[in-house]
């Protein structure tokens, strides 16, 4: 294929790509790698990555690398084909690469982190998958890439054992761009509590501490917990079986005597501040 008629489905291929396109794709379209590599050579492409090329007289930003990443993982699909919702392929930026393009955070990427449903291997050092089933619920669109949510992204960053003063950080700038859903964090976090020296199952405790290291007002974190039937009946619920027993026997069983307070505090105390159980609690002014 001549130069011009090249260049042309070249542009047509790379228009919905932010200016990008693979050599598989180029390949598709009778683009031969050799014609891309005179097209190179005469500074009408620009070699990103092993695979990816940009138009040379396409616009570039910040996050030109990243989404040369995202595209050579899948190297024959269409952006638009792996944006649409629910595809297997979407294989969306989580932990540091997450946490940059949401603009939060002081984290110094290294490699490009990405998240997959389906394993994967790669002998290129730079990228890294998380294998994980994904939720739609924490998956968002940034600068035109699929995402973790700001909310997602901060849990990768604690499950990565980052320093919690560092993703303390990553959690004030994300509160400046939108109020996060703490319900969501608590979820998020509750795996991760023992690890970090608080009780097995302990999201609330966690995300505490998390919002005070940040200088942010939780809002009462435990309070939001509590009236929230669900949430606060899996949290309570999580923390009882790790001590064989269910939430509902112990629902069933009368609660300690008032003449002995201190007992009463430990056992209401050590079931969370939340749901029925949270309630009864405050009822009895002990927590």
């Amino acid at each position: 294929m001549k130069a011009p008629d090249a260049l042309r489905v070249l542009a047509e291929l790379s228009t919905s790509q932010w200016g990008l396109f693979t050599a598989a794709q180029a390949a598709d379209r009778g683009v031969s790698r050799v014609t891309l590599a005179r097209l190179v050579d005469a500074e009408q492409l620009v070699r990103l990555a092993h695979g990816v090329y940009r138009d040379a007289g396409a616009p570039t930003d910040q996050f030109e690398d990243l989404r040369a990443a995202w595209l050579s993982i899948y190297p024959k699909l269409r952006a638009e084909l792996r944006l649409q919702p629910g595809s297997l392929e979407s294989t969306p930026a989580s932990g540091t690469s997450a946490a940059t393009l949401h603009g939060i955070g002081d984290h110094y990427v290294g490699r490009f982190e990405f998240t997959t449903a389906v394993r994967r291997q790669s002998q290129r050092p730079e990228l890294r998958y998380r294998i994980r089933e994904l939720d739609p619920v924490d998956v968002t669109i940034k600068e035109g890439l699929p995402v973790m949510t700001l909310e997602r992204t901060i849990a990768d960053l604690v499950e990565e054992r980052y320093d919690l003063s560092n993703v303390a950080i990553a959690i004030r700038d994300a509160d400046r761009q939108r109020p996060l859903n703490e319900k969501r964090m608590v979820e998020l976090l509750s795996p991760l509590a023992a690890r970090n020296g608080l009780r097995r199952g302990d999201g609330v405790a966690l995300w505490e501490l998390l919002t005070e290291l940040a200088g942010i007002d939780s809002g009462s974190t435990v309070d939001k917990v509590a009236s929230d039937d669900l949430l606060g009946r899996l949290i309570a619920t999580k923390y009882l079986a790790a001590h064989g027993i269910t939430l509902d026997e112990l629902l069933s069983r009368p609660l300690p005597s008032s003449d002995d307070p201190a007992v009463q505090r430990e056992l209401l105390r050590e079931v969370a501040h939340s749901s029925a159980l949270g309630r009864r609690a405050k009822a009895l002014g002990h927590v």
